[in-house]
């Protein structure tokens, strides 16, 4: 557990990030930086613009990443104890429970704050993100535990989701001294949802083998194998609504750049398509999760 080792040895003023949780979080750093630096009047294209603000962006997404990570090794350990997929250390697991339950954005809101870039909406969104974790724990052991859930959980998880992203674009504008823009705001929060759900239907495999949070997992214990894809894709059609309302808002030039970058982004992905986010498909429902479980680990044996 040298991730929470790092934490541990925090105190108020100071946190710790590993290398490796910075070379993870390099992926969101770069698409937030070709993605977002648009809605600064920033050119990404110029190394000094990136450099600038590199260091607490990059600080900030890894330590975020750091506990995210932590974050999903507790969803491999659901109320009885043992892993999802093989056994779980209980030491660890106790590390990992302590981790969050003692504020672990604590140190990083305390840098923030020493660095005069902490303001109360980055720290509610660090607030939303911890709530977030929790949430994910929850539904997630509910659907392990066979418990129910409530679709506007999942709704409000699925938000949440993306809230690294906000706090980073947050910080750029108190970093650059300027005001928050909030039509960009609303219209990057929806943008980030489709994402999400893009992203949830792309890993909904693996996010099934390792437990993780997956609107479409959650959607098929709501509504069902045979309904979750129809339900799933109504919330896409309104979401997908709203989107394009919010993009006819934006400067026409700003609006141009963005649906170029979305384009550039989905065909890096392995996607082309016209919509800016790529391709909707929704994978094969698993129907039984454990048994996909025990024949992908039977296969692998």
């Amino acid at each position: 557990m040298k991730e929470y080792s790092l934490l541990q040895r925090c105190n108020e003023n100071a946190a710790m990030v590993g290398l490796d949780s910075m070379q993870m979080a390099n992926s969101t750093l770069e698409d937030f930086c070709r993605s977002y630096f648009m809605f600064h009047g920033l050119d990404v294209s110029k190394p000094q613009s990136i450099f600038k603000y590199l260091p607490i962006l990059s600080f900030t997404e890894s330590y975020i990443y750091q506990l995210d990570k932590m974050n999903e090794k507790l969803l491999q350990t659901p109320c009885n104890g043992n892993c999802v997929f093989g056994e779980k250390d209980e030491r660890e697991t106790k590390v990992l429970v302590s981790c969050f339950s003692n504020e672990p954005v604590r140190p990083l809101v305390s840098i923030l704050e020493h660095k005069g870039l902490l303001t109360e909406r980055i720290r509610e969104e660090l607030r939303l993100g911890e709530e977030y974790w929790a949430l994910e724990r929850k539904l997630c052991s509910a659907l392990t535990n066979k418990e129910e859930i409530l679709v506007e959980d999942v709704m409000k998880a699925i938000h949440l989701k993306s809230f690294d992203y906000r706090v980073l674009n947050l910080l750029l504008y108190q970093l650059q001294g300027t005001k928050v823009e909030e039509l960009h705001m609303e219209f990057l929060s929806i943008s980030e949802f489709l994402v999400e759900v893009s992203d949830d239907l792309y890993d909904y495999e693996d996010d099934v083998l390792e437990n993780n949070f997956n609107i479409l997992r959650m959607f098929i214990r709501i509504y069902g194998p045979s309904a979750a894809p129809a339900m799933l894709a109504k919330c896409i059609g309104e979401a997908e609504d709203k989107y394009a309302s919010l993009l006819k808002s934006l400067d026409p030039h700003l609006s141009l750049s963005y649906q170029k970058r979305c384009a550039e982004a989905t065909k890096e992905g392995g996607k082309v398509s016209e919509h800016p986010l790529g391709t909707w498909s929704i994978p094969t429902v698993i129907q039984d999760e454990e048994l996909y479980r025990l024949k992908l680990k039977s296969d692998i044996s």
